[in-house]
């Protein structure tokens, strides 16, 4: 009879789940699992830290509907991880945490890196178990696998005591665990669907948002097909864009602002009225606005504001419902009405305000002269990932995206750290799929400081991504190079630095080249362009682009204050 390891077991099982891809840290006792996810054929690459190891992970269950494996040591490991669980169960993206324990007969004991993990998890996952034999393993990673995807996706935890990995069984004692399916499809209520179409078809200020959930539930196809035949003014969230080109004559992206507040009746497509919506509520809203909430969990029904109709169930099935409704009947809501033509009006003005700040000449460059020329040069097809305060505020605005899930960010808990760990995940997927899209990862500075490390991970696999640091030196602001040496003749920067100062015009660029990167240091329109054409033009090596911009930069007036209230 053939004996099997529980390293292999672990492995097997996340294969026959249709785990392809694996990211962690390795080291005692999981080293052999990593090994074992090789022979499997799953692909695994080492990172340089756990919670980027799990922002990973969690990515690859973004973009390809199946959950990534991430792997870590036990103790401290986990407790590094918990970060990015926490992350994928915000943002709803599945993912399969495997950890590592001490031994079965040392519980208690005070063994080495001892902890309560699979009870930590439970705050962090909606499933967290330890197999209670190896021949156990395959069923719980099945169940694993399934609740990460099934409901409202997230992060689930399989605990693994270090003396099961080397241990052995007779193979014919295992439970055989069969591929769970994709999650099942529920269409809403037909009635929910008529009174839907009632308010909208009644509404003389209507709304479209598509959210994250459009994304992640492929619904481009049938959702375009309804906008398109309904004639809808239609607003994605950061994460929803691309779901429909930005540049679709029916995106009111650049009167945000306006469309919120004046919309009498909003159709809420895989979003939630949390804070990125300021809860649905005024000044942000009409306060008689009229909520179709669209979400396949049934508890977020209702949350902060009321709805005039609840869709639950699958959203590309609803849209598909109510793009049946509107063929059937030919509504559409007409072109020339004063909602068209007040949101067209405010887009002309903030474009005419965005332009201005961007042609500025002055030097350094301010965020919105660099967000400019970035943009013409991008591929139309590449994947962006952003996150810092105004890197990723502006750049949501001015990079477009007209492909979906092409863009990654900060998302529903605002994690800072996670730009390396999502490109380098996206930039894996892609390499699987052979599709040569590039990924663009624009960085704040602060940003790229919590996972720079993760630079050498992109250069040991060559994986072509094109980091983007926009620095300014600071945290929201900084300050230059001469005030910085003032501030250092007058004592201790400690109790001198304003708090959110960082290094004034650090060498990022050299981080990247220490590991065989290209890096280039930027403070010009033309080195600018320069240093992306060549870094888009190579292929084989990730690039860094160091672009120092002026400290006190900052975003054009805002009404109401998105990502921050800081007055810094």
């Amino acid at each position: 009879m053939e004996e099997v390891t529980g390293a292999q077991l672990i492995a097997e099982a996340l294969a026959s789940q249709d785990v392809k891809y694996m990211f962690g840290v390795v080291g005692v006792p999981i080293i052999e699992v990593a090994m074992a996810a090789q022979a499997a054929g799953i692909k695994y690459v080492g990172m340089r830290n756990e919670q980027a190891a799990c922002y990973a992970a969690s990515a690859v269950g973004y973009l390809t509907g199946r959950p990534g494996a991430c792997l870590v040591v036990s103790g401290p490991g986990l407790i590094h991880a918990l970060g990015g669980m926490a992350n994928s169960n915000m943002n709803c993206w599945p993912v399969v945490v495997i950890g590592g324990s001490s031994d079965q007969n040392q519980d208690t004991a005070g063994a080495f890196q001892e902890f309560p993990q699979v009870e930590a998890c439970r705050l962090y996952s909606k499933f967290s178990a330890r197999p209670s034999s190896l021949v156990a393993i395959p069923s719980v990673i099945e169940k694993a696998v399934r609740t990460s995807m099934y409901g409202r996706p997230g992060a689930c935890y399989v605990d693994i005591a270090g003396d099961m990995v080397n241990a052995k069984v007779d193979r014919d004692k295992v439970r055989v665990a069969s591929r769970c399916p994709p999650p099942p499809v529920s269409l809403a209520d037909p009635t929910a669907v008529l009174q839907a179409l009632s308010a909208l078809k009644e509404a003389d200020r209507p709304l479209v948002i598509i959210g994250k959930g459009a994304a992640y539930g492929r619904t481009e196809a049938a959702l375009r097909e309804l906008l398109e035949q309904a004639g809808l003014p239609f607003l994605p969230t950061p994460m929803g864009k691309g779901v429909l080109p930005d540049d679709h004559p029916q995106c009111v992206s650049a009167a945000r602002s306006r469309a919120l507040l004046q919309a009498d009746v909003v159709l809420l497509l895989g979003a939630r009225l949390n804070w990125m919506l300021h809860f649905g509520l005024p000044p942000r809203f009409n306060p008689d606005v009229k909520i179709i909430q669209v979400d396949l969990c049934a508890e977020e029904m209702g949350n902060n504001v009321r709805p005039a109709a609840a869709l639950l169930g699958d959203i590309n099935a609803i849209v598909t419902q109510l793009l049946q409704c509107v063929r059937k009947d030919g509504w559409r809501y007409a072109s020339d009405t004063e909602w068209w033509t007040a949101l067209k009006e405010k887009m002309a003005a903030n474009a005419k305000i965005t332009t201005a700040l961007a042609v500025q000449s002055t030097l350094p460059m301010n965020y919105y002269t660099v967000f400019h020329h970035v943009a013409q040069l991008l591929p139309r097809d590449c994947i962006i990932v952003s996150e810092g305060a105004n890197t990723m505020d502006i750049g949501r605005t001015m990079l477009h995206n007209y492909l979906p899930r092409h863009r990654l960010d900060a998302g529903t808990f605002g994690t800072m750290g996670i730009g390396l760990g999502f490109a380098i995940a996206a930039a894996t997927v892609e390499r699987g799929r052979s599709k040569g899209q590039r990924v663009v990862c624009v960085e704040g500075d602060s940003a790229f400081g919590f996972s720079g490390m993760e630079v050498e991970t992109m250069c040991r696999y060559n994986l072509p991504v094109v980091i983007i640091v926009v620095n300014n030196n600071g945290i929201y602001s900084g300050v230059d190079p001469e005030t910085w040496k003032e501030m250092a003749t007058m004592g201790d920067l400690t109790t001198i630095a304003p708090p959110v100062t960082l290094l004034p015009e650090a060498r990022y660029d050299q981080v990247m080249r220490a590991f065989g990167g290209r890096g280039f240091l930027v403070r010009t329109v033309e080195e600018l362009r320069d240093a992306l054409r060549a870094s888009l033009s190579d292929w084989e090596t990730p690039s860094l682009i160091n672009v120092l911009i002026d400290p006190s930069s900052d975003r054009k007036q805002q009404e109401f204050p998105w990502l921050t209230r800081s007055n810094l």
